[in-house]
């Protein structure tokens, strides 16, 4: 035999195996997934079941022969599904996801891993089980909710805005417990300082890779445009995806970070949708590997032997995770039943859990008897989450009846006074906003020092006229950034407001102060490493001059590279817009975003009553509320504060309509007005026999009236000329001293 033909006899015979397990695992697969989809179950569970079948415990069915290209296929199946996680997630969401949903996330998460290390502790097991059990019982599915919520048909519920705001932050959460449980793992030890550490590295390379990624990544694709087919796109953005997978494991974290970061970035592009639709096969492919690879670890005899865990952990999880979650709503101001129904549908695990348990098994750290029993509780709770989604309403009905009314009443008087709309405090815009200035500059000022220290000033070192050349070149790339830290104002409104009260004037200043500090100390730090502290001091003195001198120059350029980067962060909204108008509006006009200002006049009154057609010719094609979106609203339609407009005119009805949207701003001399939603009960008061017209509620409150409850009925935006009657209740929306003093 030749040497060609017995290299490529070899070569056949690796090929095999791989070639043979992986047609096995897609035909047990595809099989699952086809009966599943028949019975109307998550297709998850059909992988986890197709997985046991392939798998070595199962000896009455073909089992997988090479177990580690399994594994090989699974990591890059995690990659892929952190990958198009990251496409479907956005960091304007996270912006947008309102205090209750981060309140009730939080408190939901912290409770799980307190109850998940109790449990595993009381159960005997080692501490680096018992510490894995809570992160794995502290995160939910998305997937298996948002199948659920479709089946269910809840998906425009109020509790459901809530359930998806908790998931994108337990989509943060579990990144973060990657990290730290990674650091854990390798350490072995719990010290606090040291994980500290680890959070202020994760949040400084988030930034700077969020940062960098928003600068250049929308910027590659634009330039890139005309050469992209359906081809070259997937190809690019799985390479950018791995790409970002090798810098985040440099770095020391796990490389599913790396693909979960540059997923968000691409989310900001307009390239966004496709690459989603295009990397979906790939992403289903893979998946679907990673599932079945974890339903290939059930071991029956295992399960036999922990049946005690397995039931008690799968209790902790229902109803841990079903109190914690309504607890954490209850807290955010939300009422019962939706408190209810958001933790009834939260009481589940599933891919992050996965995830995490498979890091924990990689790392050696956990006991082999936990993927096994981690599967069994997700396969479990993967079958109650309809029956709990679909059980919450009568569930809360039974609560009604069996808690003390004082408890209940407690509940509904906590929820309306948090339901409290007051404008921030100058000081606290102040605060926040040079917070944001110096967090973001510094880590972009760092974030270079750094790598210049590591990559630039080894190789400069030889020469005292490289190291002049590098560093100036170095200064002259932060410049910008170093004046925006130092100098550049914001908050100029409150900062003006805040000066006056001479009470406030020391604290201002000394905020001032530090920035400027700051920015001294980085030039400081950079110049020292490539000379002494004597010539880097005298050096330091004379940039200083010079950024004195040169001060609009690099203002210029800052405010180029920060138009540049908003271009970017916001180019998927205006093409978006731009495709909008292209659609709905083929002649001259064109449709614009407004949002009603919270103070507005307008606030309160119908479409009708505004007569907006007929005064300036434009129409109003969308009003969107929160999470409610109103398509081509009627005329009775009411405005609220703080809704969006969708406005369709011409360039110069639109410019008429944003000037008659600033005049309708009501001034407030005292600026700490302060507007509730209240409830109040007439009894026997002289409003009775009135309608609302003439009792001139709104005149007299500021404000309207949102609801009437009148025995068991409800009546939401009554109308101005409905009756009031004896004992009605109503629901008022205006100036809170006004109610007082009304009522």
């Amino acid at each position: 035999m030749t040497e060609a033909t017995a290299t490529a006899a070899e070569t056949g015979h690796h090929l095999y195996p791989l070639i043979g397990d992986l047609g096995l695992i897609l035909m047990t697969a595809g099989v699952a997934v086809l009966l599943f989809k028949k019975i109307r179950q998550p297709l998850v569970l059909g992988y986890l079941i197709a997985g046991f079948l392939a798998g070595p415990y199962f000896e009455f069915f073909p089992s997988v022969k090479d177990k580690h290209n399994v594994e090989v296929w699974a990591e890059i199946g995690v990659i892929i599904l952190l990958f198009s996680l990251g496409l479907e997630f956005s960091f304007k969401k996270l912006m947008r996801v309102g205090g209750s949903a981060s309140v009730t996330a939080i408190v939901q998460i912290t409770s799980m891993i307190g109850l998940g290390y109790l449990t595993g502790q009381l159960m005997g097991w080692s501490q680096m089980d018992s510490i894995f059990l809570g992160a794995i019982l502290s995160i939910s599915s998305t997937t298996i909710i948002i199948r659920a919520f479709e089946e269910a048909g809840v998906k425009t519920q109020k509790f459901a805005g809530i359930v998806f705001g908790a998931l994108i932050i337990e989509d943060i959460v579990a990144i973060l417990l990657l990290v730290l449980l990674t650091t854990i793992s390798v350490s072995q030890q719990f010290s606090g300082m040291e994980l500290l550490g680890s959070a202020f590295k994760l949040v400084f390379f988030l930034i700077l890779w969020f940062v960098g990624g928003i600068f250049f990544v929308p910027t590659l694709f634009k330039k890139l445009s005309k050469l992209l087919n359906e081809e070259t796109t997937l190809i690019l953005s799985l390479a950018m995806c791995l790409m970002m997978v090798i810098l985040a494991e440099k770095a020391g974290f796990s490389p599913a970070l790396g693909a979960f970061i540059m997923g968000s970035i691409i989310a900001e592009t307009t390239k966004a949708e496709r690459i989603e639709h295009l990397v979906k096969p790939v992403k289903d492919l893979f998946g679907a590997v990673f599932f079945v690879s974890v339903g290939m670890l059930i071991n029956p005899e295992t399960l036999v032997e922990y049946w005690f865990p397995v039931l008690i952990i799968t209790l902790v999880t229902i109803v841990g995770k079903t109190l914690s979650t309504t607890l954490g709503a209850i807290l955010s101001g939300q009422p019962l039943k939706q408190s209810v129904q958001a933790g009834m549908s939260l009481a589940q695990i599933g891919e992050f859990s996965f995830i995490i348990a498979t890091l924990g098994m990689t790392l050696g750290v956990t006991s082999e008897f936990l993927y096994p029993i981690i599967v069994a509780i997700s396969a479990i709770t993967t079958f109650t989450t309809p029956f709990f989604i679909k059980s919450s309403g009568q569930f809360y009905d039974i609560l009604q009846k069996i808690l003390p009314n004082r408890l209940l009443k407690w509940i509904e008087n906590y929820s309306y006074s948090t339901q409290t709309i007051q404008s921030a405090s100058d000081w606290k815009i102040f605060i926040k906003a040079n917070v944001t200035q110096i967090l973001l500059h510094s880590v972009i000022i760092v974030g270079v020092i750094v790598l210049s220290s590591k990559f630039i000033f080894p190789v400069s070192e030889a020469s005292h006229i490289n190291k002049i050349l590098v560093s100036c070149g170095i200064i002259l790339l932060l410049s910008p950034f170093l004046w925006a830290l130092a100098l550049r104002r914001v908050a100029v409104t409150a900062m003006d407001h805040i000066r006056r009260d001479r009470k406030y004037k020391g604290p201002v200043t000394l905020i001032l102060v530090l920035r400027v500090c700051l920015a001294l100390f980085y030039i400081g730090l950079l110049l020292n490493n490539f000379f002494s502290p004597m010539v880097a001091m005298g050096a330091l003195a004379v940039l200083v001059a010079g950024g004195f001198l040169f001060p609009s120059r690099m203002r210029r350029y800052y405010y180029y590279l920060e138009n540049h980067f908003m271009n970017n962060f916001n180019s998927r909204e205006i093409h978006q817009r731009i495709k909008n108008r292209s659609e709905l509006t083929p002649w001259d006009g064109h449709m614009a975003v407004f949002e009603v200002p919270q103070e507005s006049s307008i606030a309160g009154k119908t479409l009708y009553e505004l007569h907006l057609r007929e005064d300036l010719g434009i129409n109003i094609a969308i009003i969107k509320r929160g999470e409610k979106t109103i398509n081509v609203p009627p005329r009775t339609e009411k405005i609220f504060p703080n809704d969006t407009l969708y406005v369709i005119g011409s360039d110069e009805q639109v410019v008429a309509f944003e000037k008659y949207l600033e005049a309708t701003r009501q001034q407030d001399d005292t600026g700490n007005t302060e507007v509730v939603l209240k409830k109040i009960s007439l009894g026997s008061s002289g409003f009775i026999g009135k309608s609302i017209r003439e009792a001139q509620l709104r005149e007299r409150t500021n404000g309207l009236v949102v609801g009437i409850e009148r025995g068991n009925e409800r009546i939401m935006n009554p109308e101005s000329e409905m009756v009031l009657k004896r004992n009605d209740v109503l629901w008022l929306v205006g100036d809170k001293k006004l109610l007082e003093n009304l009522f």
